[in-house]
């Protein structure tokens, strides 16, 4: 048998500000995230469904220790999947081949604004559950 000889593919792009650093660990962050995310959501749900909803109901619903636990396990979930989720889109999609040689700048200005708005959202988040009542 003859040696086989993979062609290296360089799409242009690298990991720098991937989540992990690695495409499979990023897969499993989007997908324990959406989990996540899944549960947060069916006991949210549930909730409004099956309770009856006023602001004193909702504020003890919410300001339980586990509730603020789970609240802030989602809000960190969902600060990963969205990184994770649209470094994937700008990598897949803002590149040399489809926008030509500026892609990489408009790729990096992007994706710093991407980041930066994941932070802003994610300490807002950890603020409104956690911050001074």
């Amino acid at each position: 048998m003859g040696d086989v000889v993979m062609k290296k593919y360089d799409s242009g792009t690298n990991s720098a500000t991937g989540l992990t650093g690695s495409g499979v660990r990023d897969w499993i962050v989007q997908r324990v995230s959406a989990v996540v995310l899944g549960i947060y959501s069916v006991v949210l749900l549930s909730y409004f469904m099956f309770a009856e909803v006023t602001f004193e109901t909702w504020y003890c619903f919410m300001s339980c220790l586990p509730m603020k636990l789970f609240s802030l396990v989602a809000i960190l979930a969902l600060a990963g999947h969205s990184w994770v989720g649209i470094w994937t889109i700008f990598t897949d999609y803002v590149t040399a081949s489809k926008l030509g040689p500026a892609a990489s700048g408009l790729r990096l200005v992007l994706q710093a604004l991407m980041i930066i708005s994941v932070f802003a959202f994610l300490f807002w988040g950890v603020m409104i559950f956690w911050g001074l009542e």
